[in-house]
């Protein structure tokens, strides 16, 4: 793993009472210890590597930070993902790491569908949340197969999403550990193109291939990523499975639109770039999106399967946190992609720092 550290990082092993966890953290930092820390949980498809910079940036602040690879991704265990209970695996993992660690609270940071990791651990365990900050967070209600700010499903067993929506040459390309740009599809071209926006380009080229390899270190499979598929007849005639990553995020098992109803409300910070092509209103990775613009044949039409607005449905979620006593503070990052702290380093660590010592404050008259 060496190779793929950077100076200044340490990984440690953390067996927990469900699984062996990987851990990095800054040179001379004891990840365990009681009070607080910082605890960064990665995307899909990445790793706890794609954090390294932010964990050099705050280094010398106040916060103990680290970072965790989730399961299936990076040096953890990699334990099967029962994706009927959308993505508590993780959350659950994250909180029997909080135990082994003796953290008395964390301050949560969040990528994409580690920010719906986050969001279900704040659900289940809002006592150990100081606060929560959210990076291209996906939709509270997951990702593909709902419609409005309210997050209706299209069908009721979630059509259009699931271990089906997923690219097959991507998947084996992860399989092959394809580090070339060969193809489009390969993981070294997916992040030029996907993950980061066109004017974040070119990547530091050492970062790029430890990017890379925190990319390639993602199990595939039906228990990983993406998962077990479930053929229907409505279109575009895949639905959820029980098993693997995307599952986790079908609407039929994953909605954190809960945390509305919380008695106590940590502060969050909402983070993302204007250019974000993952996850948008008009994400090119929603098949009802890509139907729409007649890149996935047959789509029915906007009546009987709109794209997902999936901003506009985080935004209506943190709008109700803030009227009912919470408080959010929402960062947008001009000409930036779905990598926030990879595109925009110290503009990210910035936003964060901001977040963690003067964070958003709830209306006097709600508080």
């Amino acid at each position: 793993m060496d190779d793929v550290l950077l100076p200044g990082i340490a990984a440690t092993a953390v067996p927990t009472a469900r699984l062996t966890q990987s851990v990095l953290h800054p040179d001379g930092v004891d990840p365990a210890g009681p009070g607080e820390a910082v605890l960064f949980v990665h995307g899909n498809v990445s790793s706890a590597l794609f954090w390294q910079p932010q964990l050099l940036e705050l280094a010398t602040s106040r916060h103990r930070v680290l970072a965790v690879d989730l399961r299936g991704y990076g040096s953890t265990e990699p334990l099967p993902i029962d994706a009927t209970r959308g993505v508590r695996d993780w959350a659950d993992d994250v909180a029997a790491l909080v135990e082994a660690l003796g953290l008395t609270r964390a301050h949560l940071v969040g990528w994409s569908m580690g920010a719906g990791v986050v969001l279900q651990y704040l659900l289940d365990a809002p006592e150990r949340v100081a606060s929560v900050a959210l990076v291209a967070p996906v939709s509270p209600y997951g990702y593909g197969g709902t419609t409005g700010p309210d997050g209706r499903r299209v069908h009721t067993d979630g059509t259009g999403c699931g271990g089906g929506a997923a690219n097959p040459d991507f998947v084996a390309a992860i399989a092959a550990g394809d580090t070339t740009a060969d193809s489009p599809v390969s993981p070294r071209s997916v992040l030029r193109a996907f993950y980061v926006a066109p004017g974040s380009l070119p990547l530091d080229p050492r970062l790029e291939d430890v990017f890379v390899a925190a990319m390639n270190s993602t199990r595939t499979g039906p228990d990983h990523y993406p998962g077990e598929a479930a053929a229907v007849d409505a279109w575009p005639g895949v639905a959820p499975g029980r098993r693997g990553v995307l599952n986790t995020m079908a609407p039929t098992v994953f909605d954190v639109s809960a945390i509305v109803d919380l008695p106590v409300k940590p502060p969050i910070l909402w983070i993302r770039g204007d250019a974000d092509q993952i996850v948008s209103d008009g994400s090119v990775f929603d098949l009802a999106f890509l139907g729409s613009v007649g890149a996935v044949p047959g789509w029915p039409g906007v009546e009987a399967f709109p794209p997902q607005p999936m901003v506009t449905q985080t935004r209506s979620v943190l709008d109700r946190y803030a009227a009912t006593g919470g408080a959010y503070r929402e960062v947008v990052l001009p000409d930036v992609g779905h990598s926030p702290h990879v595109e925009r380093p110290e503009e990210f660590a910035v936003a964060l720092l901001e977040h963690l010592d003067v964070p958003a404050q709830a209306p006097a008259n709600l508080a």
